[in-house]
């Protein structure tokens, strides 16, 4: 059976076999393992890549220059073998039960919201997080503002916060929840913001007072609440498609820079990394570009957070042949986040280099828009824990381990950047 052929009959059977789902329930995924599969050429990656076609049977969880981590169907595994064995390629399941992570997941948060409380030992909904803002809102209204980017497509307000102790300090961007299943994200920066305003620590007081910091807890709010109430593997916005009966857009492929070049986003509407059908074609996107661009003066660092691999990823992401200008400090900025993380007592490594260097082709980024459209030199993506064992489904229990090793980072990373001089007033 050829590789399409496969793909087609197992569409045919998913629903009987695969994912179940229920008016008012929530998408299940017993069963459904997450393999770490190896390949040498780019003729086998392009043979792997047509299997997350059939969205059903496949997800595309990570993708690195010679490793796909792949979550498949229960109904696919024999099949999927069967094709894979015949490209001389090595897969080995890391994740045997996808259901399990989530259910164990369900039971922390559950367990933790007894209480009725906000905190950082399970993750909160959107409709908790900006509770949350609000009452931070009101207990510190001389240090902290609240900011719109705007509304969602299915019509929810975007929000952020500002904190600034006093005038004239430079300013720290940070996005968060772009990919809507990536919920260490906005679990670590709310964190953050409990940090910069209650630690007494001596580096945190100075981290916080000495900076302005702008934090979109989550951008992508629409599927974000998609991921709490329907699908917890849900990555894109939740705009319909005009061409096809998928869903969404990877926002992380839609901004104007290099959009669609050198194979840096898909063109199909099913795929998790779907650029959309034209730059800034979702709203959510177009409204972080314009808050960024009405703001770029006072940003000198930005900072977008995301999910899974233990990763400070730079520009560029269109092309592994040329580098910024400041590439090497760039370098010596990541190098400094990732000494910090690993000085820890959790001993946790982070790698460091460009997005295509490292990873793959990965064009209309926020970092690449930031750096190539505003000017901002300072711009990462930094993929959080863990490297696969958890994957997506990080237990709650890494959420404050997590936060810490973001501080530090950010710390060692803002040090380095006054050091170089990119911290001076615009």
């Amino acid at each position: 059976m050829s590789l399409i052929s496969f793909l087609i009959a197992l569409a045919f059977v998913v629903l009987a076999q695969g994912a179940s789902v229920g008016q008012d329930e929530r998408l299940r995924y017993d069963n459904y393992s997450v393999y770490k599969v190896k390949f040498e050429t780019q003729e086998q990656r392009s043979f792997l890549k047509k299997f997350v076609e059939d969205r059903d049977n496949f997800r595309l969880w990570q993708e690195t220059k010679d490793e796909l981590h792949l979550m498949i169907s229960p109904g696919a595994f024999s099949e999927f073998e069967s094709q894979i064995q015949k490209t001389n390629v090595s897969a080995k399941v890391f994740i045997g039960n996808v259901q399990e992570l989530i259910d164990s997941e369900d039971e922390a948060n559950l367990k933790a919201s007894r209480d009725g409380s906000f905190g950082w030992t399970k993750y909160n909904s959107l409709a908790e997080i900006y509770e949350w803002l609000d009452g931070i809102l009101a207990t510190y209204p001389t240090i902290t503002e609240s900011f719109v980017l705007g509304q969602s497509y299915e019509g929810r307000t975007i929000r952020g916060i500002k904190i600034s102790y006093k005038a004239n300090n430079p300013g720290v961007f940070i996005e968060s929840n772009i990919h809507a299943r990536e919920w260490i994200t906005s679990a670590t920066a709310t964190w953050l913001i409990n940090e910069f305003l209650t630690s007494t620590d001596e580096l945190v007081r100075n981290l916080a007072e000495n900076h302005d910091w702008y934090i979109v807890p989550v951008l992508n709010v629409d599927g974000f609440v998609y991921t709490h109430e329907k699908d917890r593997m849900w990555r894109k916005t939740r705009q319909p498609s005009d061409i096809s009966t998928c869903v969404g857009v990877d926002p992380n492929r839609n901004y104007d820079s290099h959009w669609m070049e050198s194979n840096g986003a898909s063109s199909n509407p099913c795929a998790e990394d779907y650029g959309g059908p034209n730059p800034f074609s979702e709203p959510e996107i177009q409204a972080m570009a314009d808050y960024v661009s009405s703001n770029k003066d006072k940003i000198n660092v930005l900072l977008a957070f995301h999910s899974y691999s233990q990763l400070l990823l730079s520009p560029y992401g269109h092309t592994d042949e040329e580098f910024p200008p400041n590439f090497d400090d760039l370098m010596e900025v990541a190098k400094a986040y990732a000494d910090a993380v690993e000085s820890l007592p959790y001993g946790t490594t982070y790698r460091y280099g460009s997005s295509a260097g490292v990873l793959y082709f990965a064009t209309g980024a926020t970092i690449d828009w930031a750096y190539n459209e505003q000017g901002v030199e300072i711009s990462y993506t930094i993929e959080f824990r863990d490297t696969g064992r958890y994957g997506f489904i990080l237990p709650p229990v890494h959420i404050i381990p997590n936060a810490e090793e973001a501080l530090v980072g950010i710390a060692a990373l803002i040090d380095k950047c006054q050091e170089l001089g990119y911290l001076e007033l615009k």
